[in-house]
Order: C-alpha cells, then structure tokens, then sequence
C-alpha cells in the first residue's frame, strides 16, 4: 500500500485566483493512498520545499505529488526537494493545475473540478511508481542527419564545425532539397541560390561529413546514444567513385524523362544530374527512360565513359552504420491538389502548383527566367490562391503559415517579370515572423 502526500500550490493568485485551492485539498485528502493533503502560496519557495521534506519524513510517504505549474518550470526542483529527503526522485508526479486548468477556464467551477480530476488522475498513476536509477552510459558521437534540404545541410555543417562524424543521407541524387528550386526567398528576396549553394559546397568539402545522396533510411534499432541505422544505397548504375564529373555521357544520352527538378515542365537526360550546381556533380541513370534499360540496346555513354564508370549491373546496396544521435530533416512535399477539382489543377493547363512557378521565375528553369504559360505566352492576369488545402474541415484545418507570404513573393516577382494584373485571393492575410508585415506594407504602396 502505497503512502502518498499531495501538494496543492496557489501559485499567489495564478492558480488560486480560479481553483478554489482549499476544495482541491479537501478532496485529494480523500483520495486512496493519500496520507496527507496540503496546500501553500508558493510551494516552490524554500518555505514550501521544506513543507514537502518535513511531511515526507514526518508522515513517511513513499511518493508525492503536487499540483502547481507546468513540469517545465519546477520539476527538476521538486525532484530535488523529495531526494533532499531521501526519497527516490522518480516517484514525484507533477500536476500542471496552472496553464491546463486556472490559465485556461474562467469559471470557477469548471476550473476547480478540472483540478480535482488531474489529481485523481495523478493519484491513481502515482500508486503505479517504481524507484528508478540514473546511469551513465557510453555514447556515440557520431551523427545522422537525415534530408538533405537547407535545415539538414545547417544541421550537419553545425555538427561537423563541433568536431563530429555526421552523415548526412538524402534520398535525390543532389542535397539541396526545394530550396534550391526557389528563385527568390522572402522576406528579403535574396537570391536562393546565393544562400544555398556556398553550403552545399561546404558539406561537399567538409572532411567531418560523409555525403549519402540516393540512399534511404530503412530500419532503425537501438536506444539513446546507441542507433543501429540501416540505409539503402539505390543503384546509381554510375560508379561515383570512378566517375570524375566530366559529364561526358550528358552530352551523348539520346534517352528522355521527365526532370523532376523542374517539376515537370521540362525534359532532360535519361543520364542526368538535377541541375547544374547539383552537389555531387556525378550523374546517375533513370532506368525508368533509359533505352537500354527497356529496349536492352544503346549503351552509348558507357562507350564515351573514359572512366569506365557506368555499371549497368549495379544493385541496391545496404549498410549498417552505428550513431549515437538522429536528425530528422526530412522536409515538405506539396499536397496534392487534384482532388480539389474546383481549382482545376491538372485538368486546365493554365493552372500550376507553386513549385512550378518557382521554376519559371528561375533563370536555371525550363523557359530561363520569363514567365510564360505552357502554350508559350505571357499572361495577362494571374490570380494567386491562399490556403488550398489548408484552414478547411476536409483536410487541414490549421493554417499552414507560409502560404500568405509565398503568395505575395510571388505578386512581387510576377509584377517584375510581366505586364499581368495580380489578383490574390484569400481569407485573411497572415504575415507572421520578423519583416513579413513590412514586406506586406512594400507591395501595397
């Protein structure tokens, strides 16, 4: 049978101003198990610690709980208050009758039997403690950072700059990730590029970081400090370690897809590199357009390959690599926007998603900088919808917090580039981080 004391802090009047502290009292003493209830102004002050100690020794209770503030404010210090008295650190629960209860409902009634309900609840968990032990143990210094995007690539450069092994796994042939499909960034409209590419080198040159492009995590064991990571490495069917960049087998290839950099819009080798700053500058092979691949005959940049570097015998490869901490950085796909046949995305050539429009205001995309429609002209006026897919019951109800500002990039970039009248259409507009409202006020003048 369990002894356990409970704990009830005023919080001056944060807390007591609403929850009638003196009724939550009453009925935790009431509570099974619980040997003794008391409630204090501040029981984070040395006076309420030394309240906790003394009735810890003197009704020898073998748990606690006390109801106050968030655990992010004052648990350590109450796990240091029931060890101070010789009881294990680890049989302490803290209630959060402060920002869950008092902050957040007016009503007294409401307030105070919300109270009551935490406690019974911590209560009924309390019961169910056991002493824990804090250890020591080895851990790996190593680093995996998974994506390979812009936060992935700071992530990794901040690591290897303190000395650490980091891996760095992207599942494209190039690190860059959508950042490098921008033109512009907001709110400053800066050169994407500008910002992205020096880092991309620096990952590429940084002898702390290995760079595992075409790979995917898939299986991961282990504990804190200690991860086993399984990753794949997909068959490039180019020998990267052979393979000196010249980019020979670009100029021969007679195969054509799709490019995925420029979503869609364009074509390029079936032998490819993403883009001309792609970091590593090492082609690989898209089996799905190469005509070897389906017609079993070409062959033709393995015969201009001096390297001999093309392998069209590769396989899939797996590896087994031990960290000690993972970094997910796996960044954003764009919804899919086809169910939403009112906005006639993919039925109407004339309506585009917002990553394609990057790639047509970018001067390394498929029409060089000027924005023209697919049939080849400029528009004469363009509406710019806000929150497709967001801030609705049928899919997302939050508002996703980027797409305001994206909007207005774009009404900036659209009115530099064209003659088009710009329509943006939206529910209310939400410019929220640091110069964003100012952006905003420039493209109303």
């Amino acid at each position: 049978m369990s002894r356990i004391g409970v704990f009830v802090c005023h919080c001056g009047m944060n807390i007591a101003k609403t929850v009638r502290i003196d009724d939550v009292v009453e009925f935790a003493g009431g509570l099974p198990d619980v040997v003794v209830a008391e409630g204090y102004k501040f029981m984070c002050s040395t006076p309420g610690q030394e309240l906790i100690q003394e009735k810890i020794k003197e009704c020898n209770l073998d748990r606690v709980i006390v109801a106050a503030c968030s655990p992010l404010m004052h648990e350590k210090t109450f796990r240091k208050v029931v060890e101070g008295a010789g009881l294990n650190q680890y049989l302490l629960t803290i209630v959060n009758i402060r920002e869950q209860c008092s902050w957040v409902i007016a009503d007294e009634d409401e307030a105070t039997s919300k109270a009551k309900a935490l406690i019974n609840g911590a209560v009924y968990r309390t019961r169910l403690l056991t002493p824990l032990a804090s250890r020591f143990i080895d851990v790996n210094p190593e680093v995996m950072v998974v994506g390979g995007g812009i936060a992935g690539i700071q992530a990794a450069l901040e690591l290897a700059a303190t000395g650490k092994k980091v891996y760095l796994v992207e599942r494209s042939p190039t690190i860059g990730g959508h950042m490098a499909q921008f033109d512009k960034t907001f709110p400053t409209l800066d050169c994407s590029a500008c910002i992205l590419t020096p880092k991309m080198d620096a990952v590429l040159q940084n002898p702390n970081i290995e760079l595992m492009t075409s790979c995917e995590v898939t299986e991961v064991k282990g504990f804190v400090g200690n991860f086993d990571v399984t990753v794949k490495q997909k068959a490039r069917y180019v020998d990267h370690d052979k393979c000196n960049g010249c980019l020979s087998c670009l100029e021969k290839c007679p195969g054509r897809g799709l490019s995925e950099f420029d979503e869609g819009l364009d074509r390029r080798k079936s032998i490819y590199i993403p883009f001309p700053q792609a970091v590593p500058q090492k082609p690989v092979i898209d089996r799905e357009t190469c005509i070897y691949f389906k017609k079993g005959k070409c062959r033709v940049c393995e015969k201009v390959c001096e390297q001999d570097a093309i392998d069209f015998e590769q396989e899939d490869t797996y590896r087994d690599i031990t960290v000690g901490a993972i970094i997910a950085a796996t960044g954003y796909g764009l919804m899919d926007t086809t169910p939403l046949v009112q906005y006639g995305y993919g039925k109407y050539p004339g309506v585009y998603h917002s990553l394609e429009v990057e790639r047509l205001f970018n001067s390394t995309g498929p029409t060089e900088g000027k924005v023209v429609m697919r049939d080849g002209k400029e528009p004469e006026s363009i509406a710019i919808l806000h929150c497709i897919g967001s801030r609705d019951t049928n899919y997302h109800e939050y508002c996703s917090r980027v797409c305001c500002m994206y909007a207005l990039k774009f009404s900036h970039l659209f009115k530099e580039k064209t003659s088009a009248d710009v329509y943006q259409l939206y529910i209310d507009m939400r410019c929220f981080g640091k110069g964003y409202e100012e952006f905003y006020s420039r493209l109303l003048e």
